[in-house]
Order: C-alpha cells, then sequence, then structure tokens
C-alpha cells in the first residue's frame, strides 16, 4: 500500500487555505495526465473520435462505474464490442435482429430491460439533437444554452424526467438515472458531466460540450472522495448526498472559481489510489 501523503491540513491555521490549494494543485497535476487514462473508466469513449460516440461510450461507462474499475472497464467494452464499435450507428440503425445480440448482456444490476430502454431513449433522443449535450440543457432551450444561468441542480432533475419521458419505462430502470430530487449525489452523471465538458490540455477530459460552464460542474461525490474532502475541511456534511455534493464543489470553488472539479482528480487519487 502506498503510504498516505504526509499533510497535516489544519483548516483554521494562517495560510492554510493557500496551502490547500498548493497541495492539491500538485494532486491535480499528478493524475490529470495522460497515464491515467489507460487504467480509468474514461479509457472506453477515448477509444472514440466521433462526438456522438464518445458521448454514448462515455454516458454507459459513467453510469456501469460502481465497483471495480477493471469490471467497469471490461463490461463496457464489452458493450461497445455488441454495438460493433459504432455506438452512434448501432443507436440509430439498429435492427431487432441486432439487438438479439444484447439479451445476455449484464452488468451488477443493469440487465437487459435496462439497456434496451437505454438504448430506445439514446435514438429518440439522437433523432431529434445533434448532440447529448442537449439533454443536459432543456430548462434553456429559449436562450441556446446555459451559460451563467445553467442551475447543476436543474439540469439533472430535468435530464431524468426527459430520459423517462418515453412511454412504457420499465419501473426497474428508473434507478440506474440518479437526479437530486431523491436527494442523490449524482456521482456518475456528475463525472460524466466533467468528462464533456471540462477543457484542459491534459488529455484526460474531452472538453466536447461548450455550453455548459466548467464553473458550474459539481464534483462527483462518494465514500473515497467524501472521505478525503472531510480530512481537509472541504466537506462537513455527514450524508454522501446533492447538499453534501454542493457544499464540497462550493469549497472547492474557493480554490478555483473557474474550474473547481478539476479537484476530483487529487481527492480521488487520493482516496483511491493513495488509500488517504
Amino acid at each position: 500500500m502506498i503510504a498516505p501523503p504526509a499533510y497535516d491540513i489544519q483548516p483554521e491555521a494562517p495560510g492554510a487555505a493557500e496551502a490547500l490549494r498548493a497541495f492539491l494543485d500538485r494532486k491535480v497535476a499528478e493524475y490529470n495526465r495522460s497515464s491515467f487514462i489507460a487504467d480509468d473508466p474514461i479509457r472506453v469513449p477515448h477509444a472514440y473520435r466521433l462526438k456522438q460516440d464518445i458521448e454514448i461510450a462515455g454516458f454507459f461507462t459513467a453510469i456501469f462505474s460502481w465497483g471495480n474499475r477493471t469490471s467497469i472497464i471490461r463490461k463496457s467494452e464489452e458493450l461497445m464490442q455488441l454495438m460493433d464499435r459504432s455506438p452512434y450507428q448501432f443507436i440509430l440503425h439498429h435492427t431487432d435482429k441486432d439487438l438479439k445480440r444484447l439479451l445476455a448482456f449484464k452488468h451488477r444490476t443493469f440487465n437487459t430491460t435496462d439497456l434496451l430502454y437505454f438504448i430506445e431513449f439514446f435514438r429518440y433522443h439522437y433523432t431529434r439533437y445533434d448532440s447529448l449535450e442537449d439533454a443536459f440543457l432543456l430548462p434553456w432551450q429559449d436562450t441556446n444554452g446555459g451559460g451563467a444561468s445553467y442551475n447543476p441542480g436543474a439540469a439533472l432533475t430535468s435530464f431524468h424526467h426527459y430520459f423517462f419521458s418515453l412511454d412504457a419505462v420499465p419501473p426497474r430502470t428508473r434507478k440506474h438515472i440518479a437526479t437530486p430530487e431523491r436527494n442523490s449525489s449524482c456521482k456518475r452523471l456528475n463525472m460524466f458531466l466533467r468528462w464533456m465538458v471540462r477543457k484542459d490540455d491534459k488529455g484526460v477530459d474531452f472538453g466536447l460540450w461548450d455550453r455548459i460552464p466548467p464553473s458550474r460542474l459539481i464534483c462527483p461525490l462518494d465514500l473515497h472522495v467524501a472521505r478525503v474532502a472531510r480530512r481537509f475541511g472541504l466537506l462537513t456534511r455527514t450524508p454522501t448526498d446533492w447538499p453534501a455534493a454542493l457544499e464540497l464543489t462550493q469549497n472547492l470553488a474557493l480554490l478555483d472559481p473557474e474550474d473547481p472539479v478539476k479537484y476530483d482528480f487529487a481527492l480521488f487519487g487520493l482516496g483511491v489510489m493513495e488509500k488517504f
């Protein structure tokens, strides 16, 4: 096991905020680099160049992202193979015969019923919009984008309602798309949004979307990230829920108001890789 970093955070000490920012910035630089991709689920959408392929592969991979990272990658790549490694073309042009090859697919509690509904939703969406970004901007359709008015809670709530707006939604499938309305931290959706929205020159996040400001993203929050955040005094709330995700992000914005979720690299790396 890698030894935890020797960093004794004392939030009330003089200069603590600057010391914390400097430490986390070093950790961001350590993990936000191309070598991070190979062992992370984000490697799955990185196999593609077409925007819609990246969106679909990224979305499925993000939704599958609970449990062991090796298993997440393996099952996500298995699904992409079943879609002929052209998920966008498969979504738009599949036949009933093509769908039969998916019937044995399963990842943890995500089964064929869920997969077929996801595919139906994607076909519905992509016959109306060019990008999945539009699905997260429905409350701002009249302004052609969220911009400064973008509200992450409203966006995720609206997306949830839109995703399940088709006829005959399987009740069991609703559990796979989180929503702030159920007080979820929405970790997997926020991770997907980080992948699609964040822009830098490091090559990990894609920065494909330009109508959602990086400053308005919410940090993906799970038990590992929450544990590290509490040690640094960045999170005081006990439940790992939507208010906790907001609290963490607001505190990270004090360190970098334009790109608070870049610190997901640091918190994730410390929690998962370094067992901090």
